[in-house]
């Protein structure tokens, strides 16, 4: 047993006596060492920073599937209750329809594309106005290969 502590304390004063002619501390860490480590933080970073964008487009997605979702609804719900269509998005704002238009999450704007018909949605229906509503970006989904502005 006091051989083997003493092989292990011969072996630590020779890396010791080795180092300090080298001119470094054994505790330390070469440069090479230091370069792997950082150039690993930055494979990390790098694949976290495509995962982040990732989801971001999905959200936006989400959020711009949902809005057109709602205004569909609020559309179709102005068109039964007052006999005629929305003449533009304000008019389902003024008649509490909706809080407030929202904005696109493509375009960070309330630009909404909307369509105009000549089909009446209701029986009761007197005159058309508003029937659909659109995105107004001219960018394509890189997940569904369709432009938003089809959604």
């Amino acid at each position: 047993m006091k051989l083997l502590r003493n092989l292990r304390r011969m072996n630590s004063d020779r890396r010791l006596a080795f180092a300090a002619a080298r001119g470094r501390s054994a505790a330390g860490f070469t440069m090479l060492e230091l370069m792997i480590v950082i150039t690993i933080i930055f494979i990390l970073l790098g694949m976290a920073a495509g995962s982040y964008q990732h989801s971001l487009v999905r959200s936006r997605e989400a959020a711009l599937k949902n809005d057109l979702f709602v205004m569909r609804q609020s559309i179709q719900q102005y068109t039964v209750d007052k006999q005629n269509g929305p003449q533009s998005l304000d008019d389902l704002v003024s008649s509490g329809y909706l809080r407030e238009i929202p904005k696109d999450p493509i375009t960070h704007a309330a630009d909404w594309r909307v369509d105009f018909g000549d089909v009446l949605l209701s029986v009761d229906e007197t005159s058309p106005g508003i029937t659909d509503v659109h995105s107004s970006s001219d960018a394509v989904s890189p997940f569904e290969n369709t432009p938003y502005s089809s959604w």
